[in-house]
């Protein structure tokens, strides 16, 4: 398989749902730098700090070839509408409702904004169809799956949180997009993403918070448990250059290792590390980063919560040549130096 070529097409227009998210925001940035025009669309709901949001903005909107659009992806016919308009090259749809925990306690949330936020993005599409659809799915997909590391071909039909669910409904309602109207679609299975400009109700926010003001940290399942820890621009790198390895539907044998579909031009891709850290060492690098050692309070295992994450990144190297490469340490020590300057602690 062929690798894309990162600076094939700078002129393309990109419409990105979420932009004013922390994944959102990065990949804009980086879309710009490179020359593309970003149409960024995002809610600016208050799951979490609106003002983040409008920061994270603040730095894409002085950019000429930014265009910024407020409103829910799940908002019938809005979508179509900016389709209709800007008739994108490739579209990244980033924009959902996250967080495994919060989905026990507001599940209709996920719903609207995942599944039929999703539709609306493939039903607009569909009618104005672009060289590329790129949709952000989750590890959380791989669910119960205890065979590691995960690979895109594994079975994941055991998820174990809504959000998850809805997750991987998304890749399924896609591929049959995909499948029945020719779209060219790339899903990526994000492994806990983190960094400067993160989400306050991630981890590594919340650590960091709490160890500057002296207050306890909540060290879920024991402290057991491994994540494969991608720094943001790592991923966002990685999204960048599968805009230019599109999907093409097959005319014979899938090759071994590749999750292209059989029928559509359709493909799963993990975008991860690679490398299944244990907690307690990203919270001594934490502890390390800040000066200060985290008082922990040790706790059981959260419903919805998996033991471990931890990607086999084979297959996005075989497309792109690239593969995340960050180390937890130095990713966590520049996430850190972000926090103590936005918020001067």
């Amino acid at each position: 398989m062929p690798h894309s070529d990162p600076a094939a097409a700078p002129d393309k227009t990109v419409l990105i749902t979420g932009a004013a998210g922390f994944i959102g925001y990065h990949l804009a940035e980086a879309l710009l730098a490179r020359g593309m025009r970003v149409i960024g669309l995002d809610s600016m709901n208050d799951y979490y700090d609106v003002a983040l949001k409008e920061a994270r903005l603040d730095r894409l909107s002085g950019q000429a070839k930014f265009e910024f659009i407020k409103g829910k992806v799940e908002t019938p016919d809005l979508l179509m509408g900016l389709f209709e308009t800007h008739r994108p090259d490739v579209v990244v749809h980033l924009a959902a409702q996250a967080g495994v925990r919060y989905s026990i306690d507001n599940p209709r949330a996920y719903l609207e904004a995942n599944l039929i936020g999703t539709f609306e993005v493939l039903e607009a599409a569909r009618a104005y169809p672009p060289q590329h659809m790129l949709l952000a799915s989750t590890s959380s997909a791989y669910g119960a799956n205890t065979q590691m590391p995960y690979a895109e071909t594994d079975k994941a039909d055991t998820q174990m949180s809504f959000y998850a669910a809805t997750k991987k409904s998304g890749e399924a309602m896609a591929h049959s997009y995909a499948h029945l109207y020719g779209l060219p679609t790339t899903m990526f299975r994000f492994f806990t993403v983190y960094g400067p400009w993160g989400r306050p109700d991630m981890a590594l926010f919340k650590f960091t918070r709490a160890i500057l003001a002296g207050e306890p940290i909540d060290v879920y399942n024991h402290g057991q448990m491994k994540r494969d820890f991608t720094y943001v621009t790592d991923l966002v790198e990685g999204i960048r250059l599968l805009i230019d390895a599109a999907p093409l539907r097959p005319e014979g044998d899938v090759p071994q290792g590749d999750s292209l579909s059989p029928v559509a031009p359709f493909r799963v891709v993990n975008i991860g590390n690679s490398d299944a850290v244990p907690l307690m060492d990203f919270i001594e690098a934490i502890e390390d980063a800040t000066g200060r050692e985290a008082i922990k309070n040790m706790m059981p295992m959260q419903a919805g919560d998996v033991p471990a994450t931890w990607a086999n990144a084979d297959l996005i190297k075989t497309l792109t040549g690239y593969a995340p490469k960050t180390p937890v340490r130095e990713g966590v020590a520049r996430f850190v130096a972000w926090y103590r300057e936005y918020h001067g602690a």
